[in-house]
């Protein structure tokens, strides 16, 4: 399942050191993001993933491509750079645990119970009107 990263605006060798160690940085806390987000509801795991493909591609080719191959994320960010579409089931998957997320924050939270579905609600409004990735034929099982 190995692709050539999508290419940066300027190849990694050009950049400064700082900017690289930025992206890298970057990249690694959008992706701790990304896996906290699989189990807390007020965070999407969808976008976190691709920004942290985007920045590891500026900052680490070999953070890119651990990230691109890896199975549970790769195929996410995969899609994404071929159809500039994210899969209905993540759109789904994504509002439901934010609608979730949002309704027990304002339910907790004594003040400013409004800003978690404030922002959920502008996440969830931007992951709709990204197209939607066609449905990927099921693998076939191995039987080895």
């Amino acid at each position: 399942m190995s692709q050539e990263p999508v290419s940066a605006a300027v190849p990694l060798v050009q950049r400064p050191l700082w900017q690289r160690h930025l992206w890298l940085a970057a990249g690694g806390i959008s992706l701790a993001l990304g896996v906290i987000g699989i189990f807390l509801p007020l965070l999407p795991t969808t976008p976190f993933v691709l920004l942290a493909a985007f920045c590891f591609s500026r900052g680490s080719e070999r953070c890119e491509r651990w990230l691109v191959e890896h199975p549970r994320f790769g195929p996410m960010v995969l899609d994404w750079r071929a159809n500039r579409a994210v899969p209905l089931r993540a759109k789904q998957l994504a509002t439901v645990m934010m609608l979730i997320g949002s309704a027990w924050s304002a339910w907790v939270l004594p003040r400013l119970n409004w800003l978690p579905p404030l922002f959920c609600s502008v996440v969830a409004l931007w992951l709709w009107q990204l197209p939607t990735a066609p449905a990927r034929p099921p693998e076939p099982s191995r039987k080895e």
